[in-house]
Order: C-alpha cells, then sequence, then structure tokens
C-alpha cells in the first residue's frame, strides 16, 4: 500500500488538462468559460496531492532530503518559466510601451524571487483592466506553490516525529484558519484573499488529506461507489468553469466545489470508472504532460498580442494564440523540461548553479527596465511632442482621499483651503471625476473663500443607492458627511456636482467601436436593492438621482450640475504611446481617436434629460456640458488642437480639460 500513491496515474495528468484548458480559455476571453480561472485551483489541489506523497514516502523510508526536494522542484519549475521569461524579455522591448515596459521590470523582480503573487496584489485585482495586459500576470499562482514548497516540507520534517495524528490536527486546524480566512477576505480583502498564500493554503491542504488518505486507507473497494463518488467531482469542476464568473467571490465557500471535486477525483477515480476512462485519454494525458509549460506560454501569448494591437483581437486570432501556446508548450516540453528533469545529462550543482544565475540575471535586468523609463514624461508622436498630463496624488486625510494639502479642521470633510471661520463658498460632491476638479479649484484660490472637498472615488452620492463592484463598496460615511455639510451650508454657498453618471446607469464603460476590449468592462451595479432587473434598476436609479439632486437644490444654495463628459474607452496615454511604437503620424492617431458627438449624446442623454427635468424646476440650478468645449461640431477626440491630451486616463479629465470646466463655472458664477 505504500507505494500506491506515488505510482503513476494517467488520469492525473488527464485532470492537469481538464484544469489548463478552461485557464487558457479563460484568459482568451471566451464567454463560456466563465469560470475557467477554476483551473488554477484545481492545480493547487493536484500539487498538495502530489507534493505530499513524494515527502511522505520519503519520511517513511527515512531518507527525505530537502536538498533533493528542492532540486526536484528546480528541474520541474525553473527551466520552462525561464524560458518563456526570456522570450518575454525580447518582446516587450519591441511591443511595450515605456510605462508597462517599467511595469514589465518590476515583474520579472517578482518572478525571480518567487514574489509575483505580492506584487500583483499590491498592483492589482486580477479582473481588472491591466491584469489582461500583463505578460507575467499568471505567474502569481507559480509564487504561491513556490512560498508553500518552501514552508511545507520543512514543516513536515520537523513534526514527523510528533505522529501522524497530530500532524493531521495541525494541518486541520491550519485548513480550518486558512478557509475562515478565505471567507472573510472575499468580502473585505478580495485583492490579498485572491493572490495571497494564507487565503489560499486550505486548498493545497486539501490535496494533503487526498494524498495522506490514499497512503494509508487506499483505494475504496467498491466500485458502484467510487463510479457515483468519481463522477460527482468531474461534475463539480465543469459546473465551477461554465457557472462561475468574475463575479463569483474568489476563493471563498464557492471555491470548495471545484477543489473538493477534485479531491473526489484524486480519492475515488479508480481503473474501471467512467471517469478514469476520460481523463486516462490519449489526448488529455498529453495536454496533462505539457500542461504547466501551456500554462507559461498561453499569458505572454495573448498579452503581447493585445499590446501590439490598435484594436480588439478577433476570435481567429485569439483562437491562434491558443493554439500556438499549446504548439510552443510541446516543443518545451521535450526541448527544455524533460532533458533539464534527466539527471545523468544535467547535475544537480549545474541547475543550482543556472537557476541561481538565470534569478539574479533577470532581477538586474527587470531593475534596469525600471529604472531606465521611470522618469518618463512626455511622449514623442512623430515629432509632435504630447505633453503628458500627470494625475495628482491624493493624500489620505481623516477618512477620506484628499487632492492636496487639506486643512484638518473638521473630520466630516477635506477643506482643500480657507477655514471655517468662511463661508462656505464651494463644496466639490460627487466621485473621482468631481475630485479631479480641486485641483484648478486650488490653483485658483484668489477667487474663493474657502474649498471643501466632499468627494469619493466610486461613491458619487446618490441617496438610497448602493454601489457594488463584483463587492459592495461602504459608500454610507460619504453619503452622511454629504448631507450633513449640505444641510448645514450658508445660504451664499455653491455646490459643484459631477460623477460619472453614465457608467453607474448603464454599469458598463464607454465603448466607441474601437476600443481594444481592455477598457470597456466596468461592470458596475449601482441599486437600491439587489436583485432588480435591468430596467427596474435604471429607472431606480435616475429616481434617485433626481431625488438627491433636489436635497441640493432645496437647501439654499446654487447648484453647478456638470454633465458627463465623453469617454474614450481606451487610456489615451498608453494608446499613443503604442502608436509611436508603430510610427502612426498625429493625423493618424487623431482620426483614430475621433468619436462621434452623436454616440456620446447618446451615451449621456438620460442623465441629461435628467439634469434639464431639474434645472426646469429649480431657479438656482445652473448646467454646464463640458464636451461644448471639449468636443468639435460633429466629433470628440481626447487630443485637442493644441496637441494635448484632455484624459489621463480612459475618462478621467486632464488639468486642461478641467480648466475649461472652471472657467466655465467661474464665467456662469460672475454672471449670476
Amino acid at each position: 500500500m505504500s507505494n500506491l500513491a506515488i505510482n503513476y496515474r494517467p488520469e492525473i495528468d488527464g485532470l492537469r488538462a481538464l484544469a489548463v484548458l478552461p485557464v487558457i480559455l479563460f484568459h482568451a476571453d471566451f464567454y463560456y468559460f466563465s469560470g475557467g480561472y477554476v483551473g488554477v485551483d484545481v492545480f493547487f489541489v493536484i500539487s498538495g496531492y502530489l507534493i505530499t506523497s513524494i515527502i511522505i514516502s520519503d519520511l517513511e523510508r527515512n531518507n527525505f532530503s530537502l536538498l533533493d526536494f528542492y532540486e526536484r522542484r528546480a528541474r520541474r519549475l525553473l527551466p520552462a518559466l525561464f524560458l518563456v521569461m526570456l522570450f518575454s524579455l525580447a518582446l516587450s522591448l519591441l511591443v511595450l510601451t515605456a510605462k508597462d515596459l517599467q511595469n514589465f521590470g518590476k515583474s520579472l523582480i517578482a518572478v525571480s524571487t518567487f514574489s509575483s503573487n505580492i506584487l500583483f496584489w499590491l498592483e492589482s485585482g486580477y479582473f481588472d483592466i491591466a491584469s489582461e495586459l500583463k505578460p507575467l500576470i499568471h505567474t502569481w499562482s507559480l509564487a504561491v506553490e513556490e512560498q508553500y514548497y518552501i514552508i511545507f516540507p520543512l514543516f513536515l520534517l520537523y513534526t514527523w516525529h510528533l505522529g501522524l495524528k497530530k500532524i493531521l490536527s495541525i494541518l486541520f486546524l491550519v485548513f480550518i484558519i486558512s478557509l475562515a480566512l478565505a471567507i472573510w477576505g472575499s468580502s473585505n480583502l478580495p485583492s490579498a484573499n485572491f493572490f495571497l498564500l494564507p487565503f489560499r493554503v486550505w486548498e493545497l491542504l486539501l490535496g494533503v488529506f487526498a494524498a495522506i488518505y490514499l497512503k494509508y486507507q487506499g483505494f475504496s473497494q467498491y466500485q458502484s461507489f467510487n463510479q457515483f463518488i468519481s463522477t460527482i467531482g468531474f461534475g463539480m469542476i465543469i459546473y465551477s468553469i461554465f457557472f462561475f464568473d468574475e463575479y463569483t467571490p474568489f476563493p471563498s465557500l464557492y471555491t470548495l466545489i471545484p477543489t473538493i471535486g477534485t479531491s473526489l477525483i484524486i480519492i475515488f477515480t479508480t481503473k474501471n470508472t467512467l471517469i478514469n476512462r476520460i481523463l486516462s485519454s490519449r489526448l488529455l494525458v498529453g495536454i496533462g504532460l505539457i500542461s504547466y509549460s501551456a500554462y507559461l506560454w498561453h499569458q505572454p501569448f495573448l498579452a503581447f498580442a493585445r499590446h501590439a494591437s490598435l484594436s480588439e483581437l478577433s476570435n481567429f486570432i485569439i483562437i491562434l494564440l491558443c493554439i500556438s501556446s499549446l504548439l510552443a508548450a510541446w516543443m518545451s516540453y521535450h526541448l527544455v523540461e524533460k532533458p533539464f528533469r534527466d539527471k545523468s545529462k544535467i547535475g544537480r550543482n549545474s541547475i543550482f548553479i543556472l537557476s541561481i544565475a538565470f534569478m539574479i540575471g533577470f532581477s538586474f535586468m527587470g531593475f534596469l527596465l525600471y529604472k531606465k523609463v521611470e522618469d518618463t514624461k512626455t511622449i514623442q508622436l512623430s515629432d509632435v511632442l504630447i505633453e503628458k498630463p500627470i494625475k495628482f496624488k491624493g493624500i489620505f486625510h481623516e477618512g477620506r482621499d484628499c487632492s492636496f494639502p487639506a486643512l484638518k479642521d473638521d473630520q466630516d470633510f477635506c477643506q482643500i483651503f480657507g477655514t471655517n471661520k468662511n463661508a462656505d463658498k464651494i463644496l466639490l460632491i460627487g466621485d473621482s471625476h468631481a475630485r479631479v476638479l480641486s485641483e484648478i479649484f486650488y490653483n485658483n484660490q484668489s477667487h474663493f473663500s474657502s474649498l471643501i472637498d466632499l468627494t469619493s472615488s466610486g461613491c458619487p452620492f446618490i441617496m438610497e443607492t448602493n454601489i457594488f463592484i463584483g463587492r459592495k463598496l461602504n459608500c454610507s460615511k460619504e453619503y452622511q458627511d454629504s448631507r450633513k455639510r449640505v444641510l448645514k451650508m450658508n445660504s451664499d454657498a455653491v455646490v459643484v456636482y459631477q460623477s460619472r453618471l453614465p457608467l453607474y446607469l448603464y454599469g458598463d464603460g464607454f465603448y466607441n467601436g474601437k476600443s481594444d476590449g481592455r477598457e470597456i468592462r466596468e461592470n458596475i451595479i449601482a441599486t437600491s436593492q439587489l436583485g432588480l432587473d435591468k430596467t427596474e434598476n435604471q429607472k431606480s436609479f435616475l429616481e434617485n438621482l433626481k431625488k438627491t439632486l433636489s436635497f441640493i437644490a432645496e437647501n439654499n444654495t446654487h447648484l453647478y450640475l456638470i454633465l458627463p463628459s465623453f469617454s474614450n474607452g481606451w487610456d489615451p496615454i498608453k494608446k499613443l504611446e503604442k502608436m509611436a511604437k508603430l510610427n502612426y503620424s498625429i493625423y493618424v492617431a487623431k482620426d483614430y481617436f475621433d468619436i462621434p458627438l452623436s454616440v456620446v449624446n447618446e451615451r449621456i442623454s438620460q442623465i441629461s434629460n435628467i439634469f434639464l427635468e431639474i434645472e426646469s424646476e429649480y431657479e438656482n440650478i445652473t448646467l454646464v456640458d463640458p464636451n461644448q468645449y471639449l468636443c468639435s461640431k460633429n466629433s470628440c477626440n481626447p487630443i485637442s488642437n493644441q496637441n494635448k491630451l484632455l484624459f489621463t486616463d480612459p475618462d478621467h479629465l486632464s488639468s486642461e480639460a478641467n480648466l475649461l470646466i472652471f472657467n466655465e463655472i467661474a464665467l456662469k458664477m460672475n454672471h449670476n
């Protein structure tokens, strides 16, 4: 029975295929594989099972060696990884823009030091737009396993003398704590929950428990039972692949479905079961053998293709890239993976020396890339210098994210200038679109006695409306502060209200028909209650918006409503940098960026109607339409006639554009 767990099981390779194919198709953005990311969780369970089987067998024979263990891991993981990193480095120099090259440099360092999961946690979430353009984003899961490989063998080595029961008790406690962390983290720390080992280790431990069970209990002799349970496990994985999506809290209790399903397959798939016949098929076993290389290759192929293309990749190109990644995987498996696993060809010392040399080399190259472009502030496009607008950095102040040094006179808002003794002359209310105006007011503060910033990113101040971005944003304090401040305003106060309202109304970003597809999927829900259909939700949103604006207008003040500005559907800075690398002229770029004004007006029409309706009901409301001076008669363009960028990203206006809004407000204030 002792050798049972480490005997070759072709169905495990088939299970690897079942894990890697959905991951590739998920990253390729195929709609029906919305839960394909669970393939990573299947890999975690498999890794826990295989590693534990090997270590326990060695410990039983009293010949376990940490050096041998790490040598096997190095042979298994590093050669193919280094090849993909080398390929990615070469391609990055040809394809990536300056900022992306800088970020790629950081990822080279992180991957080389087994910490890419920490880097990508600090940078962004897995489902954010930028992640699809990061060639090495998928290495986060390797980092989780590598960190586990450092800790787990040491744990078993130094606790083996305690006996299996005590070891299992400790591991079960860790399992419960880690699972509880994941359940809590899915709502409170979703990004850390996704990337970091403490929230993931319970998945690997499921594989550990499966290995220990088979080691000491063996396979069940009841074939009908094995048939039933293994089929259930297979069904749990298939269900997760097709019915989970990016809104499924992950990892969480939901993750038990694919991970327990994997454990059931490992434990109950015996030779005569249907699932064994499926997973042991020549095709799936073949894909399973190259699954590690396939996992490594697919993301760089997809990411660099997206970087190199100005438009969204066609399904044909995406399929071609997926097939190419499998072909590259087959080649690297036979030409790199297998030779480096052969101890007769490459000795232990060579493996360790080469591994350390490549880790140092990639770290050094990553540092050079990071330092080389970190001070880049301009981009050149066909001899036309376009100044890159610099986003002002907020400072954390009294629970709010202020844009500029603020006076600490009141904990309920950001006093950008002036004091509480001044009349409340200007109040900015809204989300980050309103916040960016604070820079212009700050630079022109001589015109006003005070400025109070009541803005908060993602919280547009629409009463009785909650914001959900995969999870609920806690906007209650911001709403209470805004409501309280509006109620105690002086009669001569002025409120400026601006938010990215079409996003909250429709739930997705602006699509201009020419986007590369990376910037359009916001998937935000703004609603009074979950469960409403789209039509009911939009009706509720518009009613609450009108109610909020009426509340502000009725409190003895003047209200300036800024209509939504046009959006791009892309990050214009990155798009221009990409065009510069491809030697496009400024004229081609501006023509490409042109968005018909009719398309923009259609996007903002429902918001415009609410603004016009409420303006007609109150004399103290003034509308400001940024598009009348950001757009021409027939179209809108993020590049001005002076070749200045009007946006700092797909939707936030630059200082130059906000100055136009400020001048319009100042002009109207003087007339009122």
